[in-house]
């Protein structure tokens, strides 16, 4: 089955898959959820099995030295201060890709998420400052207000099984305001003891990144200095360097490589193809890499590694903390662990749900989530998760039995978030159908990936003209990943609600005969009979000489004769390239890529996903019609 699923979701690239900001991040941050999560576990039990171990180790000191400067850090605050900045640089990425390319490109959809956000870190601070307020712990504030994406999203898998993946995409874009605003209050709040010239330092360093970033510098040795520089400033200037990472992240910009970027490349490869010599394999190279947004390969680069082993190394570093009845007993009574529990519990799923629906009521609907109550719902419940950041303040804020507790409210938040989350989300599968999708995916007006609508005028359809879901392929007829889709399409068009649109993207450069077979299926649908040669150029993939087109033809029963004229003098040209240019602006990686009512299809394209992509395309469209 794995492999099934990977043949069913190959492409022929064109472009780099940079269209779909967030897919990508939301897997590897679910999937890496079960390692953080056992880091924790072991933390745990390594503290209580071996306490005095487990705290020498994390306490031992590492030095690095460069003549008479020596940098001298215990293992716990390499990990804090300098691993953990490669977690926040990636945080900075997501939100300069997801801002470029995702759907804060529509600058409005960032209100919500980024009130909700807001609210949901200033309630928990509120009600963590009711139990604290002129107390010892007043000043770990902060330790309530930040969610941890990485295993909400990890644990939304687990409790929230089949919510679409509208609702996560959602929660994200909340958790990047969350984790963007934790950055910035460790850098105002939980910094000490500033020291001025390293600070200017820094910030000289980073406006030098922020310079050759605008200019398009792409020496990626010199980012690598500026950003050791002004991490190892900020260190000296008493300002959290974690900062750094973010900062960097956010200067990255994200954006789809050109058609003459691409077509030098491709050039490129061509030339080192013909003439196999070191210094051709370096240009190949070279032009290839540079396709692709500084974003991109940064994310590419250390989002798996920041996940599967950063993230987790500093649970394991942090989490620790020793366990009995007498110590639960006084954390459980402690303002400290009340405060972050209620917070987290209480203050974010209330300040999320409430934010979420003040601003759509006063906005008259023009502001509203992409998702229906239920999503909202438990969106601020599982944001009610909060540990990498919190626990970061907490090293900071707390030492000795305030740390404990601290880390005895944040694991006992985990628990309850998860359970609250999995009541929301199994009570909105109990309602009816329609009642069901109206609570998960809400009546919102979604972002048209699909730059051209379908015009039945101008598009090959192939279904019921009125269907309530319209699948859109763009296919190149030489295209082997094409051909293997096709029984896959053919499985789902016997569903008598949907219509099936062929759009053409002739990848000529990699496969030389694909132009002149869309030539030829345009050259048939002005015979009335493009669907009758679209069959047989993809059953027929291997075999799109010329005289295997005419042969088509003839089987056909089509005028063999016009239609060699008609191809000849590229009758068809410009409407092939029409579609070439509505792929183009639509963000299309290669073929075959697909559009499920306007919106792009990620992943696999094997029955299943696309049945599911369906059924939630025909729920919306429903729920449109009954709502709009």
């Amino acid at each position: 089955m794995a492999d099934l699923t990977g043949l069913l979701s190959g492409r022929t690239n064109w472009r780099r898959e940079v269209a779909a900001p967030m897919r990508s991040f939301l897997r590897t941050e679910a999937g890496s959820s079960g390692v953080l999560a056992a880091a924790i576990v072991l933390a745990l039990l390594w503290a209580n099995l071996f306490p005095g171990m487990y705290d020498d180790l994390w306490r031992t000191h590492l030095s690095i030295g460069l003549g008479d400067r020596v940098l001298s850090l215990d293992l716990r605050e390499w990990i804090n201060s300098g691993l953990m900045t490669l977690f926040f640089l990636v945080v900075g990425l997501e939100a300069r890709r997801e801002f470029d390319l995702g759907d804060l490109r529509d600058r409005t959809r960032f209100i919500l998420p980024m009130l909700a956000g807001i609210a949901g870190m200033v309630a928990p601070v509120l009600i963590y400052l009711a139990f604290n307020a002129g107390g010892p712990g007043a000043h770990g504030w902060g330790v309530a207000m930040s969610t941890d994406t990485a295993l909400a999203l990890g644990l939304l898998a687990l409790v929230g099984r089949g919510v679409p993946d509208r609702v996560r995409v959602f929660l994200l874009t909340v958790f990047v305001v969350d984790d963007l605003l934790a950055l910035v209050v460790i850098a105002v709040v939980y910094s000490e003891d500033i020291q001025l010239m390293p600070l200017v330092l820094a910030i000289i360093a980073f406006a030098v990144v922020l310079t050759l970033s605008l200019f398009h510098v792409r020496k990626t040795w010199l980012y690598a200095v500026l950003g050791v520089l002004m991490w190892a400033a900020l260190l000296k200037s008493g300002v959290d360097p974690v900062v750094a990472g973010l900062a960097i992240g956010l200067t990255a910009p994200a954006y789809s490589p050109g058609r003459e970027e691409l077509e030098q490349a491709t050039g490129l490869f061509r030339l080192f193809r013909e003439q196999p010599t070191p210094e051709l394999a370096r240009s190949a190279t070279v032009g290839l890499t540079t396709t692709i947004s500084p974003n991109e390969r940064l994310q590419y680069l250390y989002h798996p590694w920041t996940s599967y082993l950063i993230v987790p190394l500093f649970g394991l570093a942090n989490a620790g903390v020793t366990i009995d009845m007498a110590f639960l007993g006084r954390a459980f009574t402690s303002p400290i662990t009340l405060g972050i529990l209620l917070g987290y519990v209480v203050g974010k799923p209330v300040a999320v749900t409430s934010v979420s629906w003040l601003l759509e009521r006063l906005s008259a609907g023009r502001i509203r989530a992409g998702v229906g109550w239920a999503a909202v719902l438990g969106s601020g419940t599982i944001a009610g998760i909060g540990f990498t950041v919190s626990l970061l303040i907490a090293t900071i804020a707390f030492d000795g039995p305030q740390l404990a507790e601290a880390k005895v409210g944040l694991l006992s938040a985990v628990v309850i978030a998860s359970a609250l989350t999995w009541v929301v989300f199994r009570a909105a599968k109990l309602l009816s159908p329609p009642k069901k999708a109206y609570a998960l995916l809400g009546n919102a007006e979604q972002l048209q990936d699909l730059s051209d609508p379908v015009d039945p005028e101008r598009d090959h359809i192939r279904g019921p003209k009125n269907a309530s879901v319209t699948l859109v392929e763009y296919g190149d007829f030489e295209c082997p990943y094409c051909g293997r889709a096709e029984p896959i399409v053919r499985a789902i068009m016997q569903d008598d609600d949907l219509r099936f649109v062929w759009r053409h993207l002739p990848l000529s450069d990699v496969h030389p005969r694909a132009q002149i077979a869309a030539e030829v299926s345009e050259a048939a649908a002005a015979q009335g009979a493009f669907w009758e040669m679209h069959d047989l150029l993809l059953a027929n993939q291997d075999h799109l000489q010329p005289a295997d087109l005419i042969r088509y033809a003839e089987q056909l029963g089509l005028d063999a004769d016009r239609l060699h004229d008609d191809v000849k003098r590229h009758v068809a040209a410009a409407r092939v390239a029409q579609d070439v240019e509505s792929a183009d602006t639509s963000g299309v990686s290669g073929t075959p890529t697909f559009f499920v009512n306007g919106q792009r299809h990620y992943g696999a394209y094997d029955v299943e996903s696309l049945k599911a992509a369906i059924k939630v395309a025909r729920a919306r469209a429903k729920i449109t019609q009954r709502h709009g």
